[in-house]
């Protein structure tokens, strides 16, 4: 009996230690199809497979865009209240707090200076990973700073927006900053510095119904959804059948909203000879 106890017997089996393994592949949104990180981001997040492009946070947005080592940020030292006291499903306090650590930044935007092209340039850039990147008052004031740092410094702006629209948790202080936003543009338009607008996937609200729209340039990347409302809301509103795709980059470009739709791939040398003619400086490889 106690050679049979032994034999069944259970052996200790040895702990199994969960490793956390890096995610190596992204499957891409539009055919599916299994892409290696590394090449992803060497090919710019652009799928090799389908030319689809996938959304940048912002700090991928500056890595794709400007010489490399010339970005020195000046955004992050405001941040966001709740002077409305807002509750739906939760505080707003707490959707900021969870947004804040998801992306690592105060709000929805980032902004500096940098070289495209060895042209200094200031920069805004969205970044809809942050609650959609919707526009709220510190995305305006930062946008307003952009814009007046751009004037005093005598450098072009460039501008790119990646949003769902206004910040519902502000209410009329975040449909201020379409105000705000467009009269510091406005000082730029006075000291004629160009002002660049790069439309991304989604630019819609109240950010396509201001800066967005109001640049010297407006370029677009392919597939991009650009509208002020959904296409229900305007289908309800006008009570018509809209054309298939009309708030999509190509359209867009057919009826001359935009001026191009560009690969995000060619940005950095298209940027930098757009700006080599528009400051008459001429531009270094990009």
């Amino acid at each position: 009996m106690a050679l049979d106890r032994f034999f069944r017997r259970r052996r200790p089996q040895q702990q199994q230690t969960q490793v956390d393994t890096p995610d190596l592949w992204t499957q891409c949104p539009a055919c599916k199809e299994g892409l290696y990180n590394r090449e992803l981001e060497a090919n710019a997040f652009v799928c090799p497979k389908c030319g689809h492009h996938l959304r940048l946070n912002a700090q991928q947005r500056m890595d794709v865009l400007v010489d490399p080592g010339t970005f020195q940020q000046r955004s992050g030292r405001i941040h966001p209240t709740d002077p409305l006291e807002f509750n739906d499903t939760e505080a707003y306090t707490e959707r900021l707090s969870r947004a804040q650590q998801k992306t690592g930044r105060p709000d929805a935007i980032l902004t500096g200076t940098a070289e495209i092209g060895g042209i200094p340039v200031t920069l805004a850039v969205m970044d809809f990973a942050f609650s959609g990147g919707s526009m709220g008052s510190v995305v305006g004031e930062e946008i307003s700073r952009a814009a007046e740092h751009a004037a005093q410094a005598g450098t072009p702006l460039i501008i790119v927006s990646a949003s769902g629209g206004a910040r519902m948790q502000e209410s009329a202080l975040s449909l201020m900053q379409m105000a705000k936003t467009t009269v510091a543009l406005e000082h730029l338009a006075q000291k004629g510095l160009p002002y660049i607008s790069i439309l991304t996937d989604p630019t819609t609200g109240g950010v396509t119904a201001s800066f967005a729209t109001i640049a010297d340039v407006i370029i677009a990347e392919p597939g991009a959804l650009i509208g002020f409302a959904g296409p229900r809301v305007i289908q309800q509103t006008i009570r018509q059948n809209l054309p298939e795709g009309f708030q999509r980059a190509e359209f867009l470009l057919e009826h001359g909203m935009v001026d191009d739709v560009l690969d995000r791939r060619e940005h950095r040398s298209y940027l930098a000879s757009l700006l080599g003619l528009l400051t008459r400086r001429e531009a270094a490889s990009a």
